[in-house]
């Protein structure tokens, strides 16, 4: 009996395109779907140590929601290195694909792994997207 458990290779590695629409869907909820997605943790060849994830589009973030009073509480702050230059946007003045890259950003490993993950994410404000000629499978959740 065989007691070796297989590790796939990188050459084995096949991607698949998914579209998800987040019309009327929670910020958060949608995020973690998508990081799902893009580690690759919905497939059984899933590897820590390897990019094994999809290519995702989401569209229609401009539809999507906030709980509770968070659109208008929310606060993303970023520094830029310089003394006293922490910048402050609110949720309500940020663009909406931006809030869904860094949600998703978030939801990923803090390596090069988790940046080359990010890279196979495509956030469209609108329902139209530029990605047809590679068609994406619906993904409902």
């Amino acid at each position: 009996m065989n007691n070796t458990t297989h590790s796939v290779k990188a050459s084995e590695i096949e991607s698949k395109w998914y579209l998800i629409d987040a019309d009327g869907k929670v910020l958060g909820r949608v995020a973690s779907e998508v990081a799902k997605l893009l580690k690759g943790k919905h497939k059984p060849t899933y590897s820590t140590h390897l990019d094994v994830g999809d290519h995702v589009i989401v569209i229609n973030t401009d539809k999507m929601v906030l709980t509770g009073n968070k659109m208008n509480d929310k606060i993303y702050r970023r520094h830029t290195g310089y003394i006293g230059n922490m910048k402050e946007i609110k949720a309500k003045d940020m663009p909406s694909t931006e809030m869904m890259m860094l949600a998703v950003k978030g939801m990923l490993p803090k390596n090069s792994l988790g940046r080359k993950m990010l890279t196979k994410l495509r956030v469209y404000a609108g329902s139209e997207h530029e990605n047809a000629a590679q068609k994406p499978e619906v993904y409902n959740f």
